[in-house]
C-alpha cells in the first residue's frame, strides 16, 4: 500500500507518469550509427568522427558514447543519461504543432559533459561561454541579446531575427520583449544545467507561453499539452537549428535551443 501511495504522488507531483512506470530506457535507437553522424557533422570544429563507440574531439580526446545501460527509467533517463540516449527520441521538425505522447521529450536528454565541454562550465571561474551582442527584431525595436560565439551560434540567432523581423506585424506580440538568453543557471528543480548557461538558447515573451510546470495534472497523472506559439515562428527557429521546446511531452513553449544534430541538414 506505501508503494502504490508513493507511486500516486509521483504522478500527481509530475515526476513519473505512466509510460515511465513500465519501460525502461538506455537502449540505443536502430538508426544511431546515423544519429552519430549528425551529431558529429553538426559540430565539426568540436568533433572529429565516432567508431561508434567513442566520440572524438578535436583535442584528440575521446568521449564514450554509452554506459551500458538499457534499463533506466525516464527519470534516470534525464539525469544520467550517455550520449546515445539524447536520441531516445526523434525530432520531428517542420511537423504542426500536436501533443507529444506521454514523456517524449525530444533534445531534453542532454548529456551535460559533451555540452560543457564543448560550451564551457559557466559554474567555474575561466568556463563562462564567449558571447556576442545580436540584434533581436532590429526593424520592430526589439532590443538585442547575448549569445555565445561557439558553433557559430550568434550567426545562427542574427539569421533566425532577420527572418522573423519580416514576419507580419501579427507575430510581433510572441516574440517580444524576449524572455532572455544567458542564464549561468541550472533547470528548475533539477541539478541539471539549463542551455541557457551555455548561452545557446532563447527563450520568447512568456506572456505568451505554456509551461508544464504551470499545469496541474489530470486525474490519470498526465499533463495537457498546450500551445499558442505560431509553425510561422517554430520553421524559422528549427530552419537555423534551434529545436523548439514545444515538441516535448514535459512543454516550455517559449524556448528554443540550438541543437542541429537533431535537425535534418
Amino acid at each position: 500500500m506505501a508503494l502504490a501511495k508513493c507511486l500516486a504522488m509521483a504522478l500527481a507531483l509530475g515526476v513519473l507518469a505512466p509510460a515511465a512506470l513500465a519501460g525502461s530506457f538506455g537502449a540505443p535507437p536502430p538508426d544511431i550509427r546515423d544519429r552519430l553522424d549528425a551529431l558529429v557533422a553538426a559540430y565539426p570544429e568540436h568533433l572529429i568522427s565516432h567508431d561508434g563507440k567513442h566520440i572524438t574531439w578535436s583535442d584528440g580526446s575521446k568521449m564514450p558514447i554509452s554506459d551500458g545501460r538499457t534499463d533506466k527509467t525516464f527519470q534516470e533517463l534525464l539525469n544520467a543519461p550517455d550520449i546515445d540516449d539524447m536520441f531516445a527520441f526523434p525530432y520531428r521538425a517542420g511537423s504542426k504543432p500536436s501533443a507529444p505522447r506521454v514523456n517524449h521529450d525530444p533534445g531534453r536528454i542532454r548529456y551535460e559533459p559533451f555540452f560543457t565541454k564543448m560550451y564551457g562550465d559557466c559554474r567555474t571561474a575561466t568556463g563562462a561561454p564567449s558571447q556576442a551582442t545580436v540584434p533581436w527584431l532590429k526593424q520592430k525595436r526589439g532590443g538585442s541579446v547575448r549569445v555565445t560565439t561557439v558553433n557559430d551560434v550568434h550567426e545562427a540567432l542574427a539569421a533566425v531575427s532577420a527572418e522573423l523581423d519580416r514576419l507580419p506585424s501579427r507575430f510581433v506580440k510572441f516574440l517580444r520583449p524576449n524572455s532572455g538568453t544567458y542564464n549561468c543557471r541550472k533547470i528548475s528543480g533539477t541539478k541539471r544545467l539549463s542551455v541557457h548557461a551555455f548561452a545557446a538558447a532563447i527563450d520568447i515573451n512568456v506572456k505568451q507561453a505554456h509551461y508544464w510546470k504551470w499545469a496541474k495534472p489530470g486525474k490519470d497523472g498526465t499533463y495537457r499539452w498546450r500551445n499558442r506559439i505560431p509553425m510561422e515562428i517554430i520553421e524559422v527557429f528549427e530552419r537555423h537549428g534551434f529545436i523548439w521546446g514545444g515538441r516535448w511531452y514535459h512543454y516550455d513553449t517559449m524556448h528554443f535551443e540550438y541543437r542541429p544534430e537533431l535537425l535534418p541538414r
